[in-house]
């Protein structure tokens, strides 16, 4: 990395820290490294997360999301439907 690019990255992250939207982590038990990427019109630093690492270590999910054709299906044979509406 360029020392330009690093000098825009540090700013990004004091810009950051600054606006409370990332905070310092001590003795963390994962680091993922960032990722700097340059806006060529306008040679900002737009600041992103590589968190393959984090997503291998990751258990899989137990349970996967059904298939929508399969709840479709399931609900196809039935005398009553019953939706509950979560948001009121």
């Amino acid at each position: 990395m360029s020392m330009e690019t690093e000098l825009k990255v540090k700013e990004e992250i004091e810009r950051l820290l600054k606006a409370g939207f990332i905070r310092s982590a001590i003795y963390a038990d994962w680091l993922a490294n960032i990722v700097p990427v340059l806006k060529r019109k306008t040679g900002a630093i737009r600041i992103s997360v590589d968190y393959r690492n984090l997503n291998e270590a990751s258990p899989n999910d137990e349970y996967p999301i059904p298939m929508v054709d399969m709840l479709v299906d399931g609900a196809a044979h039935n005398q009553m439907l019953s939706f509950t509406d979560d948001n009121a």
